[in-house]
């Protein structure tokens, strides 16, 4: 058999997601490349490693078997490298997090250095709503997690972070009537999928000031949003850490409202008496020591706008 380790990972990416599409998308390949690769695999076996029942693509028996296989293949390949790295002297080892979505515009600043001075360490960084980001922390599957807000249920050590600020917001060029918090009620109103903290918030807001909005549109993902307030579909209730550019050039504003913004705090969080690794040791100190120098040099553009 003449595999590659290339192909045992794609392959493996493919069997969790049950999906050639979602698997390109979270490895950033188009779907054709990813294609091939599976093709080029199942070229190594005389039985189905997949099949294809109406559009939804199914692992076989066999697959799951190879499926067991080829995560021990990719976890012993990563161990050896990692011991390759720790006989150089470097730290070694994964660092795994799972961050609510808006944080993609966060915590990536307060990893890039770290990451940079410890190169013999591998990032795993799912980037999903808050809902799965809670069970991942839950089922001790990940090292960190950063949320801006933590179910009391949920027994964890936190940093504090950045202020996490969400505002009214909308089109530049269009311009909505908006006298009391009633006038909402009237006004296409766009919000995130269920599950997300942002809606939470948003629909909170709506229901603490008994708003009842009549006209909504949901989306999936926080950009998803953002271009369609520009566009101009609806207002939305955003967390202003993700409209840099957009109020910067004028694209998008923020309506002043009764009670806005609502105020929380990114966290870096994980589970009580968790043993951590040496990486997430290390991760740790870095962020105890570096985490203002962090704000101030990537962040200071943020309270020109967050005015509470």
């Amino acid at each position: 058999m003449d595999f590659t380790l290339h192909q045992l990972k794609i392959f493996l990416k493919v069997a969790e997601l049950g999906s050639i599409t979602r698997a390109a998308e979270e490895l950033y390949l188009t779907q054709p490349a990813v294609s091939i690769q599976l093709r080029n695999l199942q070229d190594q076996f005389d039985i189905p490693l997949t099949e294809v029942i109406g559009r939804q693509l199914f692992i076989t028996p066999f697959g799951r078997e190879v499926e067991k296989r080829a995560h021990r293949i990719v976890e012993e390949m990563e161990q050896m490298k990692h011991q390759t790295m720790a006989y150089k002297g470097f730290l070694a080892g994964e660092l795994k997090i799972s961050i609510a979505s808006t944080a993609k515009y966060v915590m990536p600043y307060f990893l890039s250095e770290f990451m940079h001075d410890h190169m013999g360490l591998d990032l795993t960084m799912d980037v999903t709503n808050k809902e799965k980001v809670i069970r991942d922390l839950n089922n001790n599957e990940v090292d960190f997690a950063m949320v801006s807000v933590v179910p009391d249920k949920l027994r964890v050590n936190a940093i504090q972070l950045m202020e996490n600020a969400l505002y009214l917001v909308g089109a530049s060029n269009t311009d909505f009537e908006i006298n009391n918090s009633k006038d909402l009620e009237d006004i296409p109103l766009i919000f995130r999928e269920k599950g997300s903290a942002t809606r939470a918030a948003m629909e909170e807001y709506l229901k603490s000031h008994h708003i009842e909005s009549h006209k909504q549109i949901a989306l999936t993902s926080n950009e998803a949003v953002k271009q369609a307030v520009i566009a101009g579909l609806g207002l939305s209730v955003m967390p202003l850490i993700g409209l840099k550019n957009e109020l910067q050039n004028g694209e998008i504003k923020i309506y002043p409202m009764p009670d806005l913004p609502i105020v929380t705090h990114w966290q870096l969080v994980w589970l009580k008496n968790k043993v951590l690794s040496p990486a997430a040791e290390a991760y740790l100190e870095y962020i105890e020591k570096h985490k203002h120098e962090v704000m101030e040099k990537h962040f200071s553009w943020f309270e020109t706008f967050n005015v509470h």
